[in-house]
């Protein structure tokens, strides 16, 4: 699990292909590593197995070559890194698990004072997980969501987001992971699904009867929706 706040800038250093797969060398002023520790390298979660003095190496797996950017990469590439959450750290972001779901893509791009309003390409898969002023993850960064309209969303980019990441340098038409709210993806399921039953190890009976699962008039009942 991650926050969605960046702690360093790292760099792509070296990629090599095994079969499908590709092993990541990533440039990263990390002094306490651990072997098998979990890394967001712009936003997807890696599983760290070799420690150098600067740096790090991981394996990404072809599912995740192809649903991310890191599939299109190339040496040299700035990355932003984030170490998994531990337990009792301050939640500054909100909860990211680090799976990405889709590439989206940057569609313009607006400066507002010394901040800078950015809107991107939203998948239409993804458009049920999206809400104004939620949260959502922008290559491992958490932003709030400020609008939705026409198939896309923007956010504001406040001069310390844009120093710290490097979604400042992005360009109309470059490509971005996008991780939308975990919360979001299991209350449109069970919207989807409505009622849920289960059967017991042994296959007698129903687990949880007629009863109602989450539905829409439920949210509303209770002021989740409107």
């Amino acid at each position: 699990m991650f926050t969605g706040l960046i702690e360093q800038l790292g760099r792509l250093r070296r990629i090599e292909r095994v079969g499908s797969d590709a092993r990541l060398i990533v440039a990263a002023a990390y002094e306490d590593l651990v072997l098998g520790e979990s890394v967001a390298v712009d936003g997807a979660c890696l599983t760290v197995d070799e420690i150098f003095g600067d740096g790090f190496a991981a394996m990404a797996s072809e599912e995740t070559l192809t649903r991310t950017t890191l599939g299109a990469a190339t040496p040299g590439r700035l990355v932003h890194l984030e170490r998994a959450l531990a337990l009792g750290a301050r939640l500054g972001g909100h909860i990211v698990t680090g799976h990405v779901d889709a590439v989206g893509r940057v569609k313009e791009r607006t400066p507002q004072g010394k901040s800078l309003r950015v809107s991107f390409e939203l998948p239409r898969a993804l458009e049920p997980h999206v809400a104004a002023k939620g949260s959502i993850a922008i290559d491992g960064v958490s932003l709030t969501v400020n609008g939705i309209e026409g198939g896309a969303f923007w956010v504001m980019l406040v001069p310390f987001t844009r120093e710290a990441t490097h979604l400042d340098r992005k360009q109309p038409g470059e490509a971005v992971n996008l991780e939308t709210d975990v919360l979001a993806k299991y209350v449109d399921r069970l919207l989807r699904f409505g009622r849920a039953s289960a059967r017991d190890d042994e296959g007698e009976g129903e687990v949880g009867g007629d009863t109602e699962g989450v539905t829409l008039s439920l949210l509303l009942k209770h002021g989740f929706v409107r």
